[in-house]
């Protein structure tokens, strides 16, 4: 709580919107991580039902952005919030942006989750079910460091998605040698190719969440800059 300067200002009810709101777009990351996770399960599992719960619940996430957002509007308006406060706020709107779209990306998935496979088909959906793991796993790391605005954390998803990319190119890959060999299985094979597409993209949008929490802490953007900038930004000096 230290790092996000609560308790520090004049007004005590300044302090409780901030908080509040931070809470919210906790609230809804864990939506987000929950639409993921029930997504692919639903793919992995044939579970047609579980598919239409994601899409059903897509609106929810929709709603909580737009509440988030008005929010934000009200504290900057009412607040004039200025250097960190001012950057959690940035923050918070980037953030809350980016699950929206991890949620979209998890409701077209759940929809691929709909088709029938056939048994040579399904082996294919276990490496798209790894990729999924991965960004998942990335999903609940940056979400924990967005509750902690933990630098370090942040700064390991970040690291993180190159490597889910490879594994994207080399699904990608075996894809491809798949439908070269059997030009029948393309429509299907189509569909699983855009679900990884899907996950790719939200390997990326973590990657951005990442990128706020940096943003917030250091005070500095590091969106569209080299690895070793973010590195030598995320290592120096940390009482900046």
């Amino acid at each position: 709580m230290d790092k996000l300067n609560m308790g520090k200002h004049i007004s005590n009810k300044f302090n409780e919107e901030l908080e509040a709101v931070r809470n919210r777009v906790l609230s809804m990351g864990g939506l987000v991580e929950q639409q993921l996770s029930d997504a692919l399960t639903a793919i992995q599992t044939a579970d047609v039902e579980l598919a239409e719960k994601v899409l059903t619940n897509d609106h929810k996430i929709n709603k909580l952005e737009v509440q988030i957002d008005e929010e934000c509007v009200h504290i900057i308006a009412k607040r004039q919030p200025a250097a960190s406060d001012l950057r959690l706020v940035i923050a918070i709107i980037k953030t809350i942006a980016d699950l929206e779209r991890i949620g979209d990306e998890a409701e077209r998935i759940a929809k691929v989750a709909k088709e029938s496979f056939s048994n040579d088909q399904q082996q294919l959906l276990v490496s798209l079910e790894n990729l999924g793991h991965q960004i998942l796993i990335m999903l609940r790391k940056v979400l924990d460091a967005f509750a902690r605005m933990d630098l370090d954390s942040a700064y390991e998803v970040h690291r993180q998605d190159e490597q889910a990319d490879r594994q994207y190119e080399a699904l990608t890959r075996q894809l491809m040698t798949y439908m070269m060999e059997d030009s029948r299985s393309i429509p299907k094979i189509m569909n699983v190719l855009w679900s990884a597409r899907s996950l790719e993209r939200m390997g990326d949008r973590c990657q951005n969440i990442a990128e706020y929490i940096i943003f917030f802490v250091k005070g500095k953007d590091v969106r569209h800059v080299s690895p070793e900038s973010i590195e030598r930004t995320v290592k120096g000096d940390r009482t900046s």
